[in-house]
């Protein structure tokens, strides 16, 4: 079970996010940057202290050292914006930390599948239709087509994955760990459109943030509970 003290924690982080999302809507870059970093570090902290309690150490690490790549992740894609020069570079950078972060999620997940192939298999259908999309209807540099490629496969496929384990075996470890998969995805997609679709919204960026942070909480709150 969660300890209470660790919802305490999901309150303070989510608290955080928030003033991260309206300071970083002020254009205040280096106060954003700092919070999103503490907010990060929160869902990294939960993860460690699920790690301790995991009764399944090899899946809990894996999942914290995903964590870890997330909360690098999330400093990088902000200090592009200390960085104009650079800022390119920076945001790809981060984003290969979300992949590699993905690859430790989804590491995680395959020795638990009993579907693995099926749910491998949809994932990579799902991921190559969006794809396609949003290569014919977006301009996107390609850089950013090249990462875009690994990247989104990789969190598709993670989800995909997380949710045939959970079909296969519904427990609470499955449900919090595909539950936080489905609002990951579903953020980055939308940060994709937001980012590519030719105009920025700032209801959108609330939507992206928000549900990204709430998909790394239930990811690492998962880790409490036994994995079968």
């Amino acid at each position: 079970m969660v300890p209470p003290l660790m919802f305490m924690f999901c309150v303070v982080g989510i608290l955080l996010q928030a003033a991260f999302i309206l300071v970083e809507h002020r254009e205040k870059y280096l106060p954003a940057v700092l919070l999103k970093g503490c907010a990060s570090l929160v869902f990294v902290w939960i993860g460690y202290q699920g790690l301790q309690a995991s009764p399944d150490p090899s899946f809990a690490k894996l999942v914290f050292w995903g964590l870890i790549c997330g909360a690098v992740g999330d400093v990088l894609l902000n200090l592009r914006f200390l960085s104009k020069s650079h800022g390119q570079k920076i945001f790809l950078v981060g984003i290969a930390a979300f992949l590699a972060g993905h690859i430790l999620y989804l590491s995680a997940l395959i020795p638990l599948s009993n579907n693995l192939l099926l749910s491998v298999l949809i994932g990579v259908v799902v991921a190559a239709g969006l794809l396609i999309y949003i290569f014919k209807t977006m301009s996107v540099k390609i850089a950013f087509k090249i990462f875009g490629i690994f990247y989104l496969g990789a969190v598709i496929v993670m989800t995909a994955v997380a949710i045939g384990n959970l079909i296969a075996l519904q427990i609470p470890n499955r449900l919090l760990y595909a539950l936080g998969a489905v609002l990951f995805t579903i953020s980055d997609i939308v940060l994709i459109f937001n980012t590519f679709g030719g105009k920025t919204r700032y209801s959108m960026r609330i939507m992206n943030l928000s549900y990204y942070y709430i998909g790394q909480l239930l990811i690492a709150l998962s880790l409490f509970y036994a994995v079968s």
